[in-house]
């Protein structure tokens, strides 16, 4: 085998792992990435997966690099070319939604599984979690300010209890579809998140009122 046709095939090998690392991770949580459970799954030695690591946390930095990518693939790409503000956050919470009513991966959101492993850990597992979220958070914060300052949000709305709350409807959408399947949960997040981007008189926040996107 020519030197570039083994590389290749160590890129696709590396690429198999990766994928099946996060929806085994989804499932099983990021400890659940065992090498040898891999290996068995993929067929490859303990060694041969360990060549493409090393360790079983670089394996799960992998895994959460991939994850970031997909979510923002299904999440940010299909609202990228909505208007800056208000629309840009309704199509942002639209995606955001069906990527969860999809099940994008097999046991659910794996940032939110993740989170509820490594919240009370340290090391460069949960540092990359806090990178990755506060990276999500300020994306969606930006895009709250320009709503307020189009006149679609009222002026005094606190952008960082918006998202929060906006974090809150996912968090318990993805819980929700895990436990007990889809049902009416979806249409119940859509109706949350349009009270809370209805533009209301000032009172720290847009305030609720009935409703749901279309």
């Amino acid at each position: 085998m020519s030197p570039r046709h083994s590389a290749a095939e160590a890129r696709r090998t590396r690429e198999r792992i990766i994928e099946r690392s996060v929806d085994l991770a989804s499932i099983e949580g990021l400890e659940g990435l065992t090498i040898g459970r891999l290996a068995l799954d993929l067929g490859i030695s303990k060694s041969g997966l360990l060549g493409h690591f090393g360790t079983k946390e670089a394996l799960q930095l992998a895994a959460l690099g991939r994850a970031a990518a997909i979510f923002s693939q299904e999440v940010w790409r299909p609202a990228a070319d909505a208007t800056p503000g208000l629309p840009r956050l309704l199509a942002v919470c639209d995606a955001w939604i069906s990527y969860l009513e999809r099940e994008v991966f097999p046991g659910g959101c794996l940032f939110v599984s993740s989170t509820f492993e490594y919240d009370g850990r340290s090391g460069p597992v949960r540092v990359l979690l806090q990178r990755q979220f506060h990276a999500w958070e300020h994306r969606l914060t930006a895009e709250v300010r320009r709503a307020v300052a189009a006149g679609d949000l009222p002026p005094d709305t606190d952008a960082a209890q918006l998202v929060f709350e906006l974090y809150g409807v996912m968090m318990s959408l993805n819980h929700t579809i895990q436990l007990h399947g889809a049902g009416r949960s979806p249409a119940r997040a859509k109706a949350a998140v349009a009270r809370l981007l209805t533009t209301t008189s000032g009172s720290g926040r847009p305030t609720s009122t009935p409703g749901s996107p279309s």
